[in-house]
């Protein structure tokens, strides 16, 4: 049996498990995987940025923690796919509602960062 979760206490695994799924990769993964089984090389053109090994130890965390499950086709060349399990869809509908909150408020955050002299790196301004 397991101790209560209490993310506030340092000591907690709990602290862990917020790691993985508050970090930007998970969330886009589990955004990505909300219309079905996706395959590793979809998830890397949808997910721009993210490297073959950054995007591997996420989805090995997230089959770990059983968020997702991946597939894998006795086929030549093997085919492998990944779906969100009933737990990680139920965190893809909080994942979905971040993303959407993120897109909704961008232009004011930005226009709140350029206001308070923060330095707006070249790659976020419209040209």
């Amino acid at each position: 049996m397991f101790h209560p979760a209490d993310p506030y206490n340092m000591d907690c695994p709990s602290r862990d498990v917020l790691d993985l799924i508050g970090g930007k990769w998970a969330i886009l993964i589990l955004c990505c995987l909300q219309q079905g089984a996706v395959r590793t090389g979809v998830l890397m053109r949808a997910i721009n940025g993210i490297s073959q090994k950054m995007l591997t130890q996420t989805l090995r965390d997230m089959e770990r923690d059983g968020l997702i499950e991946r597939i894998s086709y006795p086929e030549v060349p093997p085919r492998v796919e990944y779906r969100l399990t009933e737990l990680g869809a139920s965190l893809s509908e909080l994942a979905r509602a971040m993303e959407q909150w993120v897109v909704t408020h961008y232009p004011e955050i930005m226009e709140n960062r350029e206001r308070s002299g923060a330095e707006i790196p070249a790659r976020l301004k419209l040209s």
